[in-house]
């Protein structure tokens, strides 16, 4: 490689990781190029979790058993703004004591959802 090739082009991302992917060495980057894309490949591997949803709050076979008995779809079509794909159900606390499922989906940089039901919805 001669000294005359251009610079790339930086993606973008946040000022202060340009800055410090900048001062790395090209040795550096090499190593950061292969972590970014094994990690990469392990996230796309991985069902989307929210990061204010820990593993513990993510829905498991009682959620599905209790959204059944409530009649409540868990067919993300039947909803008007939840995608086809990437969507998944999430519990949210919003305020101590009140627990609800909701659709939970990136769109871009941030995270959407929709509301399903109560966890624990009042008898009639």
């Amino acid at each position: 490689m001669t000294g005359d090739t251009e610079r790339p082009s930086a993606p973008d991302l946040p000022g202060h990781l340009r800055d410090v992917v900048d001062g790395l060495s090209a040795e550096e980057l090499d190593d950061l190029a292969d972590y970014a894309q094994a990690l990469a490949d392990w996230k796309r591997e991985r069902p989307p979790t929210s990061p204010d949803t820990s593993p513990e709050d993510a829905v498991d076979d009682d959620v599905v058993e209790d959204l059944e008995e409530q009649g409540v779809s868990m067919d993300p079509d039947d909803y008007d703004d939840v995608p086809a794909t990437g969507a998944y159900i999430t519990v949210k606390e919003p305020k101590q004591g009140y627990r609800y499922y909701y659709w939970q989906w990136r769109e871009g940089d941030t995270w959407k959802n929709e509301y399903i039901a109560p966890v624990n919805p009042k008898e009639d």
